[in-house]
C-alpha cells in the first residue's frame, strides 16, 4: 500500500442479506474502502491485510492432524483444499450469520455484486438459523426468479437435487450462480407444499429508483436497493415530482433489503436539517462515530415512509434516521432488524474475510439488531395478498393509508 503511495479512506456499506451471485451474497452491512485517484474519481478497493501473529495452539492441533493424515490416508491429498476447509471452518465457528470466508477465486464475484455486476436469478437470501434452512428473503423485481414465481420466505432446499442446510448457504449461492443462458433447478418448500422450479440465469439490471405522481398531488418514490448512485437517482426523481407541483412524498422501502449505507444517509441528508445526527456506530471497544447531515434539506415536503418485515438494513438507517428527527412516519411493519457492519478486508493470497465489526443505532439511539423499527402506524396487507412482491393497488391497504395520512 505505502509503496504505491496510494491513500485510501473508509466508507461504510450496509449490505442486507448475503446476495446470492446475481446478489448472492448481500445480507449485510460492509465497511469497504475507496480509492482515490488523482482525479478524485472513486474506486473501488478493499483493506488489504497481512498474516502476522499465529495462535500456536490452533497450529499445534492443525499439525498433529496433517501429521496423521500425512502417514494413513490412503487417498490423494490437496493441500489447498485442506487449507481453505480449515479457514473456512474456523471462521464459521464464530457462528455470525454474517461473517464469512471468501476464497480468492470468489473475491472478484463478490466485488462484481457489490457494485452491481450480476449473474444469476436475481434473489436475496438469509440463513433462518432457527431450522438451520435457506430462506428467500425476497426475488428483485423483474428477474427471473420474480417471473419464475420466487416468494419472500420460500425455503431453498435442494440445488439441482443436492440437499443444502442454511449452513451451507456460501456452498449453494455458488452453484445457483453461474454461466449467463443456462438453467438451475431449485426445490423449494412453501408453507407445507414443495415445488420446483427451473429458472435460466440473465445478466441482472437493477433500477432501484423509480416515481410517479398519485392523486392529490403526492409524489411516490420506491426504492429497491442502494447501489451506486441510487442518492443521485432519487435527487433527479424528487426534482421531476417537484416540477408536477407534489406537495408530499411517499417513499417505498418495503422489500428493499439495503445496500450501500453512504447512498442511504446521502438521500437522509437530503431530508434532514444540517447538523443533524443520522447515524450512531459503535465497535467492539465502545468507540462512537456519529455521522451528520452536512448540507440544508433539500425535500421539504411532508414525508410518509413505507416499511415491511423486508425492510433492512440501509432501508433500516434511513427510515430509522428520518422517524427519529420526525422528517417521516412510518407506516406498514416493523423491519427486519439488521444492525450491524461488516468490515470486507482481502488478505496477502487474494481471498477476503467478511467480519462484522460495528453496530448501529438510530439518532435517539435505538439498536435495530435483531429488534427492528416500529412504525408510527401498523398497518398489515389484508390475508387475500400472497406475495408481497405484487400488491394490487386496491389491496394495498399500506399504501391507502399513507395516502390518507398526506391528505389531511
Amino acid at each position: 500500500m505505502e509503496e504505491n503511495k496510494t491513500t485510501y479512506k473508509v466508507y461504510k456499506i450496509v449490505m442486507l442479506v448475503i446476495l446470492t451471485a446475481f446478489i448472492t451474497f448481500l445480507v449485510t452491512s460492509i465497511g469497504m474502502y475507496n480509492y482515490f485517484n488523482e482525479t478524485d474519481k472513486t474506486k473501488l478497493s478493499f483493506e488489504s491485510v497481512k498474516e502476522t501473529a499465529t495462535q500456536e495452539g490452533i497450529d499445534a492441533s492443525i499439525k498433529k492432524y496433517k501429521a496423521l493424515i500425512d502417514k494413513y490416508y490412503l487417498g490423494e491429498i490437496d493441500e489447498n483444499a485442506l487449507k481453505e476447509g480449515a479457514i473456512k471452518g474456523y471462521i464459521e465457528a464464530l457462528g455470525d450469520p454474517y461473517t464469512e470466508y471468501i476464497s480468492a477465486e470468489d473475491m472478484k464475484d463478490y466485488t462484481d455484486n457489490l457494485l452491481g455486476n450480476f449473474v444469476g436469478i436475481g434473489i436475496y437470501m438469509v440463513k433462518d438459523e432457527n431450522y438451520d434452512r435457506i430462506q428467500v428473503l425476497t426475488p428483485i423485481k423483474n428477474t427471473p426468479a420474480e417471473k419464475a414465481g420466487i416468494q419472500p420466505g420460500d425455503y431453498i432446499l435442494k440445488v439441482d437435487g443436492v440437499e443444502y442446510k442454511g449452513s451451507e448457504m456460501s456452498k449453494a449461492a455458488d452453484l445457483i450462480k453461474g454461466e449467463e443462458g443456462t438453467t438451475v433447478k431449485l426445490e423449494i418448500l412453501r408453507g407445507t407444499e414443495t415445488k420446483e422450479y427451473e429458472i435460466k440465469r440473465e445478466k441482472i439490471v437493477i433500477n432501484p429508483v423509480t416515481s410517479k405522481v398519485l392523486n392529490n398531488n403526492i409524489g411516490y418514490i420506491e426504492l429497491t436497493s442502494f447501489d451506486e448512485d441510487t442518492a443521485k437517482h432519487f435527487k433527479e426523481e424528487f426534482e421531476k415530482l417537484q416540477g408536477q407541483s407534489i406537495k408530499s412524498l411517499i417513499i417505498d422501502l418495503r422489500n428493499n433489503g439495503g445496500g450501500i449505507v453512504e447512498e442511504a444517509l446521502q438521500i437522509a441528508d437530503y431530508i434532514a436539517d444540517k447538523d443533524s445526527t443520522l447515524l450512531i456506530t459503535t465497535d467492539k471497544n465502545q468507540k462512537e462515530e456519529i455521522e451528520k447531515a452536512k448540507q440544508d434539506p433539500i425535500v421539504n415536503v411532508p414525508i410518509v415512509i413505507l416499511v415491511n418485515e423486508n425492510t433492512a438494513s440501509a432501508s433500516e438507517i434511513l427510515a430509522g434516521a428520518l422517524k427519529d428527527l420526525n422528517k417521516a412516519k412510518l407506516v406498514g411493519t416493523k423491519t427486519y432488524g439488521k444492525g450491524v457492519i461488516q468490515g470486507v478486508m482481502t488478505l496477502t493470497d487474494g481471498s477476503g474475510l467478511k467480519l462484522t465489526t460495528e453496530e448501529y443505532m438510530t439518532p435517539n439511539r435505538e439498536k435495530i439488531n435483531k429488534k427492528g423499527i416500529e412504525p408510527n402506524e401498523e398497518v398489515k396487507l389484508p390475508d387475500t395478498v400472497k406475495n408481497v412482491m405484487n400488491v394490487k393497488e386496491e389491496e394495498d391497504t399500506q399504501l391507502k393509508k399513507a395516502i390518507e395520512l398526506l391528505s389531511k
